[in-house]
């Protein structure tokens, strides 16, 4: 059996409640961030809404939307 790649939708008279979305992360130039596999880096360029660049010293690396493992410090 698979799963599918669609979310469910919440039926309103379901018992339990609705899931909640992660609010929008919103990024500047010059912010300095952390990652969960990249560690502490600062924010080069912003394409809002859709990807960040960030400069992490070692390398430079282009993290999508919804910007799960990054965290403003």
């Amino acid at each position: 059996m698979t799963k599918s790649a669609v979310a469910r939708r919440h039926l309103p008279t379901s018992p339990f409640k609705a899931p909640v979305a992660p609010p929008d992360k919103h990024f500047a130039e010059g912010e300095r961030v952390t990652h969960d596999a990249y560690g502490l880096g600062r924010i080069v360029s912003v394409e809002e809404g859709v990807a960040v660049l960030v400069d992490f010293g070692s390398k430079q690396v282009r993290i999508l939307s919804p910007y799960l493992k990054l965290n403003a410090l």
